[in-house]
């Protein structure tokens, strides 16, 4: 007989594997999904709909593997393929590690823009002064419970969200047509693969495999289905509110349709959710990508490790530098939802 999982365990497990929600549902997934919605109104609302359930799918095989074997997603690929694994490891060390570092850069532009909307610090000092809390975090290793307060910031951001996404006029049956039926207008290629990535988040399976252990199966089957379904529910209704824009898109005009529909409060709310969504990606973003870069290389994936401290501080630098380009935010983080896209069959 399978085992029951009370409502306390069930309620715990949600809120523990909220952190992966609180990963994808970053500065990426509110400019990619409401930029598609401006663009094309509800047209491309499959693509979210699909990638909800890909992600679900895709976080359970990986939490599953590691929970049955007792080793990272990064382990078991060396093992697989123990003939090949050194070039192997290689691949999908720069493919995941590139793309953390696109990532890290627009999770801290993202935090920035969300704070430049509320105060008046200047972005060269909130850039330092948020790389070095994320690096105090990952220090000290509390990032878990950092990660799940941040994480109910973005929730209550995201009831905004589906809040004005609730007094749109889009039907249900056309809301549902649009999320079952695909299309693909001309000129949205880039905005589909960018959906699919800034969702499904291929560092995300090797986070699943790296926080999964010690727990059962049905509990993490329960908090992964339940957590990633709001977080897909929350991605949808930002797309929703972005076909609200009239005009041209960009953090400021979301920040003043959210003013419009709720009153000042609602400016406020998105800005400091934008820069919670910001600054708890810019924690985990690191943390995955040393479990990738740990567990493909052979090296033990602790805390504690040396290796696996260099691995996340070298991909928050690289977050700093690619923050100091000088190029657009949104161009930023189109680009590092694309590449991701791209390379998550690798």
């Amino acid at each position: 007989m399978a085992k029951v999982i009370s409502f306390s365990k069930g309620f715990r497990s949600i809120v523990f594997w909220s952190i992966i929600s609180a990963a994808f549902i970053g500065p990426g997934t509110v400019t990619t999904a409401s930029k598609a919605g401006a663009s094309f109104q509800l047209a491309l609302l499959w693509a979210l709909f699909f990638s909800t359930f890909a992600t679900i799918i895709l976080q359970e095989a990986a939490a599953r593997i590691t929970i049955a074997s007792g080793k990272s997603l990064g382990e078991i690929i060396a093992l697989k393929y123990q003939n090949s694994s050194s070039k192997l490891s290689w691949i999908v060390f720069l493919s995941i590690a590139f793309g953390c570092a696109a990532y890290q850069a627009g999770n801290m532009l993202g935090a920035i823009e969300g704070m430049k909307l509320i105060t008046v610090f200047s972005p060269k000092i909130m850039t330092v002064g948020l790389a070095l809390f994320a690096f105090a975090i990952l220090m000290l290793g509390n990032f878990r419970s950092i990660a799940n307060i941040l994480g109910i910031v973005v929730a209550l951001m995201g009831i905004a969200f589906i809040y004005v996404a609730y007094q749109t006029n889009f039907s249900f049956g056309g809301i549902l047509q649009s999320a079952v039926v695909p299309s693909f207008p001309q000129g949205s290629s880039l905005l589909i693969i960018g959906l699919v990535g800034t969702t499904i988040v291929p560092y995300n399976l090797f986070l699943a495999s790296g926080i999964s252990q010690g727990q059962s199966i049905s509990e993490m089957r329960i908090g992964i289905v339940i957590a990633v379904l709001i977080g897909g529910l929350i991605s949808m209704a930002i797309m929703l509110v972005g076909s609200q824009l009239t005009s041209e898109f960009s953090f400021a005009a979301l920040a003043d349709m959210m003013k419009i529909r709720m009153g000042d409060f609602g400016g406020s709310l998105f800005a400091f959710g934008l820069f919670a969504a910001g600054i708890t990606s810019t924690i985990t973003a690191p943390l995955a990508a040393a479990y990738v870069v740990c567990g493909c290389m052979g090296w033990k994936a602790d805390l504690k490790s040396a290796k696996f401290q260099w691995v996340w501080g070298i991909v928050i630098l690289f977050g700093i530098l690619f923050s100091a380009t000088g190029l657009k935010l949104i161009f930023i983080i189109q680009f590092a939802q694309i590449t991701n896209g791209i390379l998550l069959p690798i």
